[in-house]
């Protein structure tokens, strides 16, 4: 597929989004607003694991570190700035990361996002693996949970038993999933679903959840969870994602205000947000 033909689409994207967002002009669903304080340099965690990613990993999955200073750091540093006025403009706090289909980068720019937004120093981070098909964030940053979102949606473990500070990305935490789930979209809607994504909302009116879900057009997941979640975030790739699939899934999330769209691989770097 040629770069000007989904360049097009996000375009048309682009239109139905503020189309969207008119339409959602209303009361803010969310918490409170964000306090002027800055947070801390630095959080004690207590409970919280905290565990040392490999450099290398982070590295061959394509995790800018934080002291990252090339393109691509650059390039999610202005998604960050984008997006967080987004949301600021409507106090919202739970952001959705979707994408059409699996392999355009959606978990990959879901870390990338959470590392960014946490360093804002702003904000506390909560990265939560909901692509419960088949979840990754544990894998690409060398987790392996003893319990996990699965596990919380069955009733089976606490939320402290499940969060991961990775070491030197302060204000970051990430609620991975330990194995995939045949029943998810059943669990992610249902009253357990909903109490735990009211939970992980009301902890902190500072933090800023991100989910991570499966792709929208292979399962029902993302549709299922998407009035549980503020606002969303949809991610394609240049070159692999089609124009039909990219509209195709912006008609099903016509109810979800979405903040924007990301074209991943992008060759030109400053257009990579839309």
């Amino acid at each position: 597929m040629s770069v000007d033909r989904i360049r097009r689409a996000l375009d048309l994207a682009r239109q139905e989004r503020d189309r969207s967002l008119e339409r959602t002009a209303e009361e803010p669903r969310s918490l409170e607003s964000k306090s002027d304080a800055r947070l801390p340099a630095a959080i004690e965690y207590t409970r919280t694991k905290s565990f040392s990613a490999s450099a290398d990993l982070l590295e061959s999955n394509r995790i800018v570190s934080v002291q990252s200073a090339g393109a691509a750091a650059g390039a999610f540093r202005m998604l960050r700035t984008q997006v967080l006025q987004r949301m600021m403009e409507n106090n919202w706090r739970s952001l959705a990361i979707f994408s059409p289909c699996r392999d355009d980068g959606k978990t990959t720019t879901a870390i990338n996002l959470a590392i960014s937004l946490a360093n804002d120093h702003l904000h506390t981070v909560l990265l939560v693996d909901f692509d419960l098909k088949q979840p990754s964030v544990g894998d690409k940053l060398g987790i392996s949970p003893q319990k996990g979102a699965d596990d919380l949606l069955r009733g089976e473990a606490e939320v402290e038993d499940c969060l991961y500070h990775p070491e030197g990305f302060d204000r970051l935490v990430l609620l991975p999933a330990r194995s995939a789930m045949h029943d998810s979209s059943e669990a992610l809607a249902g009253r357990r679903g909903r109490e735990l994504v009211a939970e992980l909302r009301g902890r902190y009116p500072d933090r800023i959840v991100l989910f991570d879900l499966p792709p929208i057009l292979e399962a029902d997941d993302a549709l299922a969870f998407a009035p549980l979640v503020e606002c969303g975030l949809v991610v394609v790739a240049e070159g692999l994602t089609s124009r039909e699939d990219l509209l195709r899934s912006m008609e099903l999330l016509h109810k979800t205000p979405i903040v924007g769209t990301v074209l991943n691989r992008a060759a030109d770097a400053a257009s990579a947000y839309g």
